[in-house]
């Protein structure tokens, strides 16, 4: 299947402004969720762009690069771990995407959104499971929220440096989770995961 299929479609039946969008951090302890929302040109054509979770570090930095080059307009949403845990992740990840397409300029006339849930926003779309495969633009969204939230993670690791935060960007893997046991949850970290032990 063609990465551009729905987005051909949606220019077949007269759209003209289609942005992609997805997120970065649902499933990590610690830190935002953070959604992009990416509308590319008509016909466009970035040569690698594909789901980010199948692209190196590199890969990823230098597509990162060519979006921003070529996009129309890019939308970044963000959703601390406060909200997170005030209203759960799902809407959490619904809530920052909603402000990543109230970013946008030109608002976009239909949003193609990874998952299985649309925004709330009063704009024509669908969801597409497993859309960062499949989409063009969902694609271009993946890298650029993935990016931006690794680099806000970096950022934060001297911050909170008993966390290793700069290598795994808040994601529970082992060492993340001894770090927990050890030095017990940042103020960073989301309170509604079960992993996490009670501050």
């Amino acid at each position: 299947m063609e990465m551009n299929v729905f987005e051909l479609a949606c220019q077949q039946s007269g759209y003209k402004q289609i942005a992609g969008i997805d997120e970065a951090g649902r499933g990590a302890l610690a830190g935002p969720v953070i959604a992009a929302a990416v509308i590319l040109p008509a016909h466009c054509n970035i040569k690698g762009l594909r789901d980010s979770k199948q692209l190196s570090p590199k890969q990823r930095a230098y597509l990162f690069d060519e979006i921003h080059n070529v996009a129309v307009s890019i939308g970044i949403g963000s959703t601390d771990h406060r909200i997170v845990d005030r209203l759960n992740v799902l809407q959490a990840t619904l809530l920052a995407m909603q402000k990543a397409v109230e970013k946008l300029t030109p608002a976009p006339d239909y949003l193609l959104v990874d998952g299985l849930d649309l925004p709330e926003v009063s704009i024509a779309g669908e969801a597409i499971p497993k859309g960062d495969s499949r989409s063009y633009s969902i694609a271009a969204a993946s890298i650029v929220a993935k990016i931006t939230r690794d680099r806000l993670m970096v950022e934060l690791d001297p911050i909170y440096p008993n966390y290793g935060f700069s290598r795994h960007k808040g994601y529970p893997t082992s060492q993340h989770r001894q770090a927990i046991a050890q030095f017990g949850a940042s103020d960073i970290h989301r309170r509604t995961f079960k992993l996490l032990p009670d501050t």
